[in-house]
């Protein structure tokens, strides 16, 4: 391997990225426009999505009767009380009962927990505080957005990128220089992973800025995670790149890949209450991993050893596809 080549490769593709100044905007620009407007529009907006955790069996109250057979509301039944009042406060519920004890949760920072206690109305269930301090939803939804930022950074980035070069002869020339495979796409994938750090790094602090998240753990820890994800959506891109030369049909797998991630891996929304089956795929796909150990450190404050196994499953993640996508690799 020639480092002064790889070096060459590196910068070139950086100049590519830069001097493309609309692709560079809407990457910066677009998650600064959704967390602004998730942060107003959420603080005294209309929800439409009602999940009301139960714990314990129905008195036989009238009103709580009422209640339980509203329409458009989500009851799940719980089996243990304790885990359930902290996804009140993440704005994974919206509403937690506790038919055995009379009493009830909500968050009221949440416009959801709001409504339904009016649903709720005289009811003999006395209300709860949250434990800890309440939580916005735009601190929950934060590290979706800049996830789903990096996701389809990380994958058209790497997958469209490369197959466009297929496909207008440029692979083609490297190959006929002493460029090794193995030295373009280590240059490729470094310089994908440098511009996206630097990019979610400058966007999180912009809007951070301008919002206020909350951030109980340290800094670095996130910064991990960011590098992991990162490196593990795109080692995703280069499997799409190894082998395809139509930019039409790359671009169709990529949105296959991008599309689940976004839906289901808690992007916009949490997952609790879903199909056993829909969260068992979501583990299945690298943003969902991502964002647990982002909103685990960010909201709850966990340390290294509570995000370890999420950090090294992105790792994997990311091992597995690399070489993959390195040994399908053709230049043609």
């Amino acid at each position: 391997m020639s480092p002064r080549r790889l070096f060459a490769i590196f910068v070139a593709r950086n100049n590519e990225f830069l001097r493309d100044r609309t692709a560079m905007a809407w990457n910066i620009l677009l998650p600064v426009f959704i967390v602004i407007g998730f942060a107003f529009a959420f603080t005294s907006g209309d929800q439409h999505l009602f999940k009301v955790g139960v714990f314990g069996d129905d008195s036989g109250e009238p009103a709580l009767e009422r209640f339980l057979q509203t329409r458009h509301i989500q009851f799940i039944a719980l089996q243990s009380l304790e885990p359930a009042i902290s996804k009140v406060d993440r704005h994974q519920l919206d509403m937690l009962l506790d038919l055995q004890d009379a009493q009830y949760w909500i968050n009221s920072n949440s416009a959801n927990g709001y409504v339904l206690e009016r649903l709720l109305g005289d009811s003999p269930l006395q209300r709860q505080a949250v434990s800890g301090e309440e939580i916005r939803y735009v601190d929950w939804v934060v590290p979706g957005v800049l996830g789903m930022n990096v996701m389809f950074s990380s994958l058209f980035g790497i997958g469209f990128v490369i197959v466009r070069y297929r496909k207008n002869g440029v692979l083609k020339r490297l190959h006929a220089t002493p460029l090794t495979a193995f030295e373009f796409l280590t240059a490729q994938v470094a310089s994908r992973l440098l511009m996206i750090l630097l990019v979610t790094s400058l966007v999180y602090t912009g809007t951070n800025l301008l919002v206020g998240f909350r951030m109980h753990g340290a800094y670095w820890l996130l910064f991990l995670i960011l590098t992991a994800g990162t490196l593990s959506m795109i080692s995703v891109g280069l499997l799409v790149a190894a082998r395809f030369s139509s930019e039409e049909a790359a671009n169709g797998i990529l949105n296959l890949i991008s599309w689940p991630m976004m839906l289901l891996s808690g992007v916009w929304f949490s997952l609790e209450g879903s199909d056993p089956l829909v969260q068992q795929f979501a583990l299945l796909l690298p943003l969902t991993h991502m964002l647990d150990a982002a909103r685990a450190v960010m909201i709850d404050g966990a340390g290294f050893q509570d995000v370890l196994t999420e950090i090294v499953t992105l790792f994997g993640f990311s091992a597995l596809f690399l070489a993959i996508g390195a040994r399908s690799f053709r230049w043609e």
